[in-house]
């Protein structure tokens, strides 16, 4: 999408996203191979019967997400870590010879693993680290709507002690290696069979969820309990989006009203509607990250940098909503308010932060609130107010008592150094 709008349109939305004034983001997500936002099918290595690899190329990516990223890379101060996750093998891999669903094939589980080595590796040729990969985005599937492959519990499990993780101790490949990378409510069952299996886990730094099994619900319950029997490993959330409406074009306050669905509303079963009302889209936004926050979440991706009106594009026709929303054909581009949400957070709260424990009783209904401290020691406070009115509160630290008010429908951060 960046690509269509000019150079210093371009440049200046990167700077908005990575630049020191901007958001300053600190942590990524790219795809390995193409994505339902991709403009159609690819992979690095298209012939058949390439086990070794020997035509593997990165050329798809030289043209867009190796340029943005390097760009990105210029305008960062504080740098940013990058996790790549693949939405599917190569057709050729799979047992049923196409982009969607399907599963790898066990006699190549050792040509995947060194497809993410060389993936890896190509990537350090141009300049640019890749932190951590994910497995596979969504093992359990989409329905067969865009790329995709399949994975169980214990055939993930498989993979990463027999072949991925050995696969990047001989080639000397630091990256992290995250598991599972779907909606929290199956967390529990794919974290037992992986993160229980000492084998396995020895290779993984942590799980990736993401959000859309609810709207509402952040699983606390679920993360909690994962967090509990697996304290050593992080719990990263790594995608989430506004999906089933389109871009609203310079309308501020129709991120804050309760009008927006999601693809739950719709089509989830009847037992679970109530997980997918209608919301507004910057309380989702700020309320699945506080309280993710508060139940063990070491992070939090969105998904798309930038759409156009349409919500793409998309060769899968899958739109969604993102921060920031462009028209090429004027040139303009809109920061929404999500764009200032996710600012809220990814600039004050750093690199290194400690969560610290706080109390909110007391609290009216609507108000939810995390606390931080940073490696130069100043403490954050992020609240969010989902009330139609301004509340007052007060800040106790230590011997300090801070009062202060936050606007309705509002996130707010306070700073206390």
């Amino acid at each position: 999408m960046l690509g269509q709008l000019s150079e210093a349109k371009r440049q200046e939305v990167i700077a908005a996203y990575f630049g020191p004034s901007g958001a300053d983001y600190t942590l990524t997500r790219t795809h390995i191979n193409s994505s339902d936002f991709s403009l159609g099918n690819y992979a690095y290595a298209e012939v058949e019967g390439d086990t070794e690899l020997e035509h593997f190329t990165i050329e798809p990516d030289l043209d867009d997400i190796v340029p943005l990223i390097r760009d990105a890379m210029a305008v960062s101060d504080s740098g940013f870590e990058i996790i790549a996750s693949p939405w599917t093998a190569p057709p050729w891999m799979k047992d049923n010879n196409a982009w969607n669903d399907g599963s790898l094939k066990p006699e190549l589980y050792p040509t995947w693993a060194l497809y993410f080595s060389k993936y890896i590796r190509a990537y350090a040729e141009q300049g640019i680290d890749i932190w951590g990969v994910t497995i596979e985005n969504e093992p359990l599937g989409n329905g067969g709507q865009w790329e995709s492959m399949i994975f169980t519990p214990h055939s993930m499990a498989e993979f990463l002690k027999n072949h991925l993780g050995p696969r990047f101790e001989r080639d000397g490949i630091d990256a992290e290696i995250l598991i599972y990378d779907q909606n929290r409510d199956h967390l529990e069952e794919w974290a037992d069979v992986i993160l229980g299996d000492p084998e396995a886990a020895k290779y993984a730094w942590g799980t990736a969820v993401h959000w859309y099994s609810s709207t509402v619900d952040w699983y606390p319950e679920t993360l909690d309990a994962v967090h509990e029997r697996y304290p050593d490993k992080a719990i990263l959330h790594t995608e989430g989006t506004i999906d089933a409406d389109v871009p609203v074009w310079r309308d501020d306050d129709w991120y804050w009203r309760r009008e927006a669905t999601d693809w739950g509303y719709d089509w989830a079963p009847e037992e679970d509607k109530p997980l997918h009302p209608k919301y507004a889209p910057a309380f989702r936004y700020a309320r699945d990250i506080i309280g993710g926050l508060n139940s063990w979440l070491v992070g939090w991706i969105d998904w798309n940098m930038v759409l156009d009106t349409r919500g793409g594009p998309n060769h899968a026709e899958n739109w969604c909503i993102a921060p920031v929303i462009a028209r090429p054909e004027t040139d303009e581009v809109y920061y929404t308010p999500l764009y200032y949400v996710l600012a809220q957070f990814s600039r004050y709260i750093r690199p290194g932060a400690v969560r610290i424990g706080s109390s909110a009783e007391g609290l009216p209904e609507g108000l939810m609130a995390t606390a931080f401290k940073n490696v130069d020691g100043s403490i954050i406070v992020a609240l969010l107010n989902q009330s139609e009115s301004a509340v007052e509160y007060a800040v106790a630290l230590g011997g300090r008592r801070i009062e202060t008010a936050i606007a309705p429908s509002a996130v707010q951060t306070l700073i206390v150094e």
